[in-house]
């Protein structure tokens, strides 16, 4: 008797909105499998309505990325329900602007470390185990460009995806001969709910689609890293070899991401 193989499944947080939503339409085209996680489900629930999506092509699962045992008991119930991914990316991330003169954006700061870091670790850590004994898997996380440099005002996102690149890259180490992949991709700037009250100019920009498109052929091919647009990645390796003078002349002035508390 033949059996049919079931179409690959991925893993992906912050799927609500945004970049999270455009990557879930990208995957789906292709054919692959959904696991969901948001904080609002309610706003997934109706996005897979209006595509008549249900079980076994998507399930929907309610975690927020900053609890811990939240993200990693969503895991483990795709795991029940679903099976191992094949992919898994941990996409959920905040940006606001802080001030670190004013007590209460080291809230901020400490939420968005959270959320943008050890959100990424927890989301990993379920699939790990399962992806090492398979000998096969992809793990993605989602930095930034403005992970390379830190830009005034936006200290707690800049170092949070900093961190990001970093954590990555020491996973990619660990995983180095299990046949697990670790992908970092870097956004430029994109459109998306997070940028469009960004009081600056955003060269490069990309839609939340556009991306996803290129993403999902990085993720294809296992790329260790890369940035996306490629414009971005010429920006990016330029800020890095900018001497510190230079470079905080170049931003000296520049509008800063609004504070959470003013907006």
């Amino acid at each position: 008797m033949s059996t049919v193989a079931a179409a690959p499944l991925v893993f992906i947080t912050g799927a609500s909105s945004g970049i999270g939503l455009a990557l879930a339409q990208r995957f789906r085209e292709a054919g692959w499998r959904l696991a969901l996680v948001a904080r609002r489900v309610d706003t997934l629930a109706a996005w897979c309505a209006e595509r008549r999506l249900s079980a076994p092509d998507v399930e929907v699962y309610a975690a927020d990325v900053r609890d811990v045992d939240a993200i990693t008991a969503a895991g483990r119930l795709c795991l029940a329900r679903q099976g191992l991914p094949d992919v898994v990316i941990a996409n959920a991330g905040i940006s606001h602007g802080i001030d670190s003169a004013l007590r209460e954006d080291l809230d901020v700061m400490r939420a968005t470390l959270e959320t943008n870091v050890l959100g990424v670790a927890a989301t990993f850590q379920p699939f790990i185990g399962g992806m090492r004994a398979r000998r096969s898997g992809a793990l993605v996380g989602i930095g930034s460009v403005a992970g390379i440099r830190g830009l005034p005002g936006h200290a707690a996102y800049c170092a949070s995806k900093a961190a990001v690149i970093s954590y990555c890259e020491s996973l990619r180490g660990e995983c180095r001969g299990s046949g697990v992949a670790v992908v970092t991709l870097l956004p430029g700037y994109i459109d998306t709910p997070l940028t469009r009250g960004n009081p600056y100019a955003m060269p490069f920009l990309l839609s939340a689609e556009s991306f996803a498109d290129r993403a999902y052929r990085a993720i294809a091919v296992r790329a260790s890293y890369r940035v996306i647009p490629w414009q971005m990645g010429v920006v990016a390796k330029l800020m890095r070899l900018l001497p510190n003078a230079w470079f905080d002349r170049t931003f000296a002035g520049r509008p800063r991401k609004p504070r959470q508390s003013a907006r």
